[in-house]
């Protein structure tokens, strides 16, 4: 068969395209795919490609520089003979710290575990309270009264209070942070997908799937998933920015990540002690660092938003 073929209607011969699937399509109106158009409306937003920009560079220098820039930043027996809170300079370009660790180093090897930490907890919560949404709206009746009143008592208790509790009573270690902060940061995520499937689950579409006989599962994999990606995507990349500050909120308090580890908010705990010395390196480029990351992933999110929004695609 040819490139082209030729199609009858009242006002003569249409010249139509066939695409590389076979489908045939008018040559003067082409189908634009849907990753094309969501990714146009993506790269629209100029704040969100430098956002992605700045977060791919921060996160390759968190898990590289460690290693292009070898520093001590475990023993700090081997800190006595370096100068403690020394200026910057060429040896160290940010300064040390208060225990003579080089700060340039300690930023991005702090980093590590803020970052890997942040992610991680990020995707557990998104997937617990993906979970939890769906089949608390779609369900409905008393399993829907009964998942939202126990969600409801979650969230009357105070969250950093919550955090603070479990990690005084159990330990710090890396793996329960990254637990504890996923498996409690999904409640007000689950009460947005349970809005998204209470909606579709009374649409036409569901309903006719509902009488054809599909199964409760089916519907919720088929239609309430993919019609929830927009605010699925979204919840999720504020997840991140949301479990990167509780770690560093747990860390500005004293129980972050246990020593020899650390992360950005022991660091910033830390630096506000000596800012008042007038060691300025010790605070001011850390918390450059850690707020851009945050805004930075606020802003992919807000872009990744539109680019799932229906309404802004092209019919």
């Amino acid at each position: 068969m040819s490139e082209q073929q030729f199609k009858s209607s009242e006002r003569g011969i249409t010249m139509v395209d066939i695409n590389p699937e076979g489908i045939l399509v008018d040559s003067a109106d082409e189908i634009v795919p849907m990753w094309r158009q969501r990714f146009r409306i993506f790269a629209h937003n100029k704040l969100a490609i430098a956002s992605v920009i700045f977060i791919i560079l921060v996160s390759a220098a968190c898990y590289l520089i460690p290693w292009l820039h070898p520093t001590n930043q475990t023993n700090q027996a081997l800190t006595f003979g370096s100068k403690w809170n020394a200026a910057p300079s060429l040896a160290h370009p940010l300064g040390t710290d208060s225990s003579g660790f080089d700060e340039l180093g300690r930023i991005f090897y702090g980093g590590e575990y803020s970052l890997t930490l942040g992610f991680l907890a990020g995707f557990i919560t998104i997937v617990v309270g993906t979970l939890y949404g769906m089949i608390s709206g779609f369900v409905g009746g008393v399993t829907d009264t009964l998942m939202m009143r126990l969600l409801d008592a979650f969230l009357s208790i105070p969250y950093l209070f919550l955090l603070i509790s479990l990690i005084t009573i159990f330990n710090r270690s890396t793996m329960f942070l990254i637990m504890v902060i996923g498996f409690t940061g999904w409640w007000g995520n689950a009460r947005i997908i349970r809005g998204d499937a209470l909606l579709i689950r009374n649409l036409e579409y569901a309903q006719a799937a509902t009488a054809m006989g599909a199964s409760k599962l089916h519907i919720i994999r088929r239609h309430v998933f993919p019609n929830s990606i927009s605010n699925i995507v979204t919840v999720a990349t504020f997840s991140i920015a949301d479990a990167i500050l509780f770690l560093s909120a747990l860390g500005f308090l004293g129980l972050g990540i246990q020593t020899p580890q650390t992360d950005w908010g022991t660091m910033l705990q830390a630096g506000t002690s000596q800012i008042q010395n007038g060691f300025w390196w010790e605070i001011y480029p850390l918390a450059a660092v850690f707020i851009l990351v945050v805004v930075a992933i606020n802003y992919i999110g807000d872009a990744l938003r539109d680019a799932f929004e229906v309404r802004l695609l092209e019919r």
